[in-house]
């Protein structure tokens, strides 16, 4: 299979013309055509076939209008949730009175309210996903700013936990959201993007709150840390439910011919037109009896123990080393945009090489090591050193844990119950890593960063396991169907790329990724 040298093409066309339309006169050569024909897509019987410059436009327009979006929606919740770290040492403990592990329950309960109300990463695919997404962002954004005006413990640990709940609705689901609009080798760079929100927001929060806590305001800084972090996202809502669409093919922004190539991307992807509204339960059960989405979803346990206590705890670890709190809220970005660097590199090349595992493999070992120098070393500099490293270690190895997940489910509903799992078990490192770091064990922690250490290996070792699993697995594969290594695969319309479904559903071509 290949491009056919000529395309179908009569203007103007509706949609439905482009694809399915056996009548479609004989069209002219592209490379002579002026600059306002729009050659888009042909159809043989059930095939599609879509031209490349047309879907490379499409594929920018889409990273241009919905990647952006979500992961400026991921700045604003990552803030949120994490703004607890600074408030902290910015007056909240006195004012609060909190006491023994009122903090660490204050983490503790927005964890336990986002482990629970995980199942709402399937919703993506029963509601409109703009009607989702500007429903949680409205929930989240209410209850971060009503933050500022708690005046006990019992007050702040209720709104925790209804934060957690409508937190739960949006981060968790987004990588199985982007997988409507990409295919297996596109989607996570673009998962990465989404998610290097986290350390940007972790150093932006840290600027952010040196600039509030330093100054001398009528309300107590903490509270208006809270305020002046929770009222921009309210202010996103009517750009969340009028900017983001539902499926590639009903966005706003692309032409019709646009929109039928995304359509034709989408029948690759899964088989079929149909992206949003249903559930195939079926599906959802073999995915909970794979034993991949099951690795996965440790690995994402085990990293989460790092990756949720050191955004909430670094300003006091770099207090306890001899920092003042306004020197120490700053100090906190640098490790962190930092490993947002990280992100966006480690999954681009994961994305180009296609080995996933060894990418998780190397990213846990530096930030394992990272660990080691925390629970370790006395000396200051070399400390700051380790959070370096822990920081460039656990938020890239996250951000190519979730992509590997979609990478290798075939359909909607398979992928959305490999993302519930993974969040069902993956959120609960959590509620250990948040209660590892007693103030008692100040200033160096060293129980907190022994055991964040351990965990962060032992997702490298997860890694090594999957990977030896995917190889058997494509070893099968190249039984039954013959080795991928003569096949282009993963280009556009490349020969034999009759489509990326996966699982029962197996083209020749499909592998799973490394």
């Amino acid at each position: 299979m290949g491009f056919p040298s000529k395309f179908a093409r009569a203007p103007p066309l509706t949609a439905p013309d482009f694809v399915g339309n056996e009548k479609a006169s004989p069209g002219l050569d592209p490379e002579k055509s002026s600059a306002n024909d729009e050659p888009e897509a042909f159809t043989q019987s059930h095939q599609r076939h879509v031209v490349p410059e047309i879907e490379r436009r499409v594929i920018r327009k889409l990273d241009f209008r919905v990647v952006p979006l979500v992961t400026a929606l991921y700045v604003l919740a990552f803030l949120d949730r994490s703004n607890i770290g600074n408030a902290r040492i910015a007056g909240m403990t006195k004012d609060l009175k909190l006491v023994g592990n009122d903090y660490q329950w204050l983490l503790t309960i927005f964890y336990i309210a986002y482990i629970i109300f995980e199942w709402q990463s399937l919703m993506w695919k029963v509601v409109p996903p703009h009607m989702w997404l500007a429903f949680t962002v409205f929930g989240w954004g209410v209850i971060a700013t009503c933050q500022a005006a708690t005046q006990t413990w019992s007050g702040e640990m209720a709104l925790r936990f209804f934060l957690g709940i409508f937190e739960a609705g949006f981060g968790p689901g987004v990588p199985y959201l982007l997988s409507f609009f990409y295919l297996r080798h596109e989607v996570g760079v673009r998962i990465a993007i989404f998610l290097s929100a986290a350390p940007l927001a972790t150093s932006f929060s840290g600027a952010l709150a040196y600039g509030i806590t330093s100054g001398h305001s009528h309300l107590a800084n903490w509270r208006l840390l809270f305020l002046v972090e929770g009222l921009p996202t309210l202010c996103m809502v009517p750009v969340a439910y009028f900017l983001l669409p539902d499926t590639p093919d009903q966005a706003r922004f692309l032409t019709e011919g646009e929109k039928v190539v995304a359509k034709a991307r989408g029948v690759r992807q899964v088989g079929g037109t149909k992206r949003v509204g249903g559930i195939v339960w079926k599906e959802v059960g073999l995915a909970l009896l794979d034993l991949k989405c099951w690795f996965t979803a440790f690995m994402y346990f085990s990293c989460n123990v790092g990756f949720s206590s050191l955004p909430v705890f670094l300003p006091t670890i770099l207090s306890d080393m001899g920092f003042n709190a306004i020197d120490s809220q700053g100090l906190t970005a640098p490790p962190f945009f930092l490993s947002f660097l990280v992100t966006i590199s480690s999954t681009w090349v994961a994305d180009r090489t296609q080995q996933r595992g060894y990418t998780i493999m190397v990213l846990t070992t530096i930030g394992g090591i990272g660990y080691i120098l925390l629970a370790t070393v006395k000396t200051v500099g070399v400390r700051y050193f380790g959070t370096f490293l822990a920081a460039s270690g656990i938020f890239p190895s996250i951000a190519n844990i979730l992509p590997w997940v979609t990478n290798n489910q075939g359909s909607d509903s398979r992928r959305g119950a490999g993302i519930m799992l993974l969040n069902l078990i993956g959120q609960c490192g959590p509620l250990l890593g948040t209660n590892v770091f007693p103030t008692n064990e100040s200033p160096r922690y060293i129980k907190g960063m022994a055991i964040s250490a351990a965990f962060t290996f032992f997702t490298g070792v997860l890694a090594f396991g999957l990977r030896c699993l995917l190889v058997y697995e494509n070893k099968k594969l190249d039984q039954k169907y013959g080795s991928n290594d003569n096949r282009v695969v993963n280009q556009p319309g490349a020969e034999g790329q009759e489509s990326e479904v996966g699982e029962e559903n197996y083209g020749p071509t499909f592998r799973y990724i490394l």
